[in-house]
């Protein structure tokens, strides 16, 4: 039986916006690490649904 935190579910966002999706929870985990080294900051672990509902609110946003 497949874990929900094996499932391509998972995506990485931070104050810059989505870093990367379609990931499984331990490639997320990888993935924010090597954000944090890079001094990258605001990152979480988010499902790629929530992920997107970011993206498609960024989009939304006036430009400044």
């Amino acid at each position: 039986m497949e874990s929900e935190l094996d499932e391509r579910a998972w995506a990485v966002v931070s104050e810059r916006g989505c870093e990367a999706s379609d990931l499984t929870y331990d490639q997320a985990v990888e993935v924010e690490s090597r954000l944090l080294a890079e001094k990258v900051y605001g990152l979480c672990i988010v499902t790629k649904e929530a992920a997107a509902r970011i993206r498609r609110r960024a989009d939304q946003q006036p430009a400044q």
